[in-house]
């Protein structure tokens, strides 16, 4: 297997969560078994056949990697990417991709699709996202991966095969949709985001970002800047009914070690052994 960036990994259920974000170097985010993967600010070879990215924002150290991986599915003559991304940056990626096109010589084929507070896409027969908006220095936004299945309506439990296949031929709907939130992804906010979402809170996955940990940092600026710090964790805890929390995105000011440390003197237990720090 080709290392040419850092990537960890983690499985929960049947998931697993690979990636690496650290602020201002690099954040990219994939879930394979789902087909799909959060920002681009490095693209691991691996990636590459991932066909289905949503873009957070459009700092640098979150989409720098997109004409890379889409001249990559490129040169491997796979099928043109899917690239969800905030709805006002459409036309300045456009831009970004064709400058690469004239100075690589070649084209870069993708789906760009502008995403809006509230929007709903399929991802497949099973599988919808949904998109909300979050706060950060640029628009941003974050995005729910449901598990949708349709289940027999409770009122027609008792009926036999014959009679739910005669109501059907008749007309009547015998099912209705059932959504599990699976997996949540805030990329760089403030705690906003989590709150006028609390969607955010019920996903059995949860990644998410905190920046800072050290109890100096003022946590005004910190949320003026659109990122959270360690007290904004503690001062939640009990909204957190995630399976998993994956905190992500960590300033280069502390090492894993000393982030670590500082988290478990604020919360020993790590939220019950759920909060799981990245990067």
């Amino acid at each position: 297997m080709l290392k040419n960036v850092p990537v960890q990994k983690l499985r929960h259920g049947e998931l697993t969560i690979e990636g690496y974000s650290r602020a201002a170097v690099q954040t990219y985010w994939r879930i394979a078994e789902l087909k799909v993967g959060f920002d681009l600010g490095a693209h691991p070879w691996d990636f590459m056949g991932t066909p289905t990215w949503m873009i957070s924002h459009v700092h640098l150290d979150h989409i720098a990697a997109l004409p890379l991986y889409v001249a990559r599915r490129r040169l491997m003559k796979m099928a043109p990417p899917r690239i969800f991304l905030p709805e006002y940056s459409i036309e300045h990626v456009r831009q970004m991709l064709r400058s690469f096109e004239k100075l690589d010589r070649g084209r870069l084929p993708c789906e760009l699709i502008g995403v809006t507070d509230g929007q709903e896409f399929d991802l497949s027969r099973e599988l919808v996202i949904r998109v909300l908006k979050t706060h950060h220095t640029v628009p941003s936004v974050g995005y729910v991966i449901f598990d949708r299945r349709h289940k027999l309506k409770a009122e027609y439990s008792d009926l036999s095969g014959e009679q739910i296949r005669d109501l059907k031929q008749a007309g009547q709907e015998v099912t209705e949709e059932k959504r599990i939130p699976l997996v949540g992804f805030t990329g760089d906010t403030s705690p906003r985001g989590l709150d006028d979402n609390p969607l955010f809170y019920e996903t059995k996955i949860l990644i998410t970002e905190l920046t800072f940990v050290a109890p100096d940092h003022r946590k005004q600026l910190i949320h003026k800047h659109g990122h959270m710090h360690l007290d904004d964790f503690v001062e939640r805890q009990a909204c957190f009914q995630n399976e998993l929390v994956i905190a992500g995105h960590l300033s280069t000011r502390y090492s894993r070690q000393q982030a670590e440390r500082m988290v478990r003197k604020k919360m020993p237990d790590m939220m019950g052994n759920r909060l799981y720090l990245w990067g």
